[in-house]
């Protein structure tokens, strides 16, 4: 904790102290980065592709930015340890369960005279609320197992083999959060092929995502753990 003194010496005003490190500047993008996600996955998306199988990709607009946020959980349980990635994780799921609530609210309010677009807001996000808990759930089951994987096998290779907790915890994380937002949000919606499809590409691009920005990854981590004063190898 600081202070600030007057002239004759006196405590004018008192301020926490400084804080050092980069957890909270992670944990600001990885929650900024999830709620962006989430109003993005709002919109279903499909792309045609040239050959007979598998025809047509189906995915959301979440698929830009999501995969990034297992990048930065990947950062925080490695540098920050289960603990704190787990914090910040509920922090992230706190903030998307508000949002979500507050775009509800909004949907609900009778429009001013004048603006048109009410029906517009209420579709895109007056989330559904299969839709919302199928991506909180699906959140929390991706995330923790992220993050748990993560530490388990850094318990096992301590500083080596980076690659390896980073690429396994994908591996799980990402085929529970997936799994978990397909069979909620649209089980029953979707059926069959399309579901399977849906499902398959979700996985496959996140995983691929993630195994491009390897390099990315590696560099962020050998910078963050440098400059955490806490940090040590």
């Amino acid at each position: 904790m600081t202070s600030t003194t007057s002239a004759d010496g006196r405590s004018t005003a008192r301020y926490a102290a400084d804080l050092h490190g980069n957890y909270d500047l992670i944990v600001a993008a990885f929650v900024g980065l999830l709620l962006i996600s989430n109003v993005g996955a709002t919109k279903a998306i499909a792309f045609t592709t040239p050959t007979a199988w598998p025809g047509m990709i189906v995915t959301d607009g979440g698929a830009f930015l999501f995969p990034l946020t297992y990048v930065l959980g990947d950062v925080l349980a490695e540098v920050y340890g289960l603990r704190k990635a787990r914090r910040a994780i509920l922090i992230g799921f706190v903030l998307a369960a508000i949002a979500a609530l507050t775009f509800w609210l909004v949907s609900l309010t009778p429009p001013a005279p004048g603006w048109t677009n009410q029906d517009a807001w209420a579709a895109v996000l007056g989330f559904v609320p299969r839709i919302v808990l199928a991506s909180l759930l699906g959140y929390l089951a991706g995330q923790f197992l992220n993050a748990y994987v993560l530490v388990k096998i850094k318990q096992h290779t301590s500083e080596g083999r980076l690659w390896a907790r980073l690429i396994g915890s994908t591996l799980v994380g990402e085929a529970a959060d997936t799994l978990v937002f397909c069979l909620v949000a649209f089980g029953g919606i979707l059926t069959g092929g399309t579901l399977v499809n849906y499902v398959v590409t979700g996985y496959v691009y996140k995983v691929a995502v993630e195994v491009v920005l390897l390099p990315v990854t590696y560099l962020v981590i050998r910078e963050v753990k440098k400059r955490e004063p806490g940090y040590r190898d």
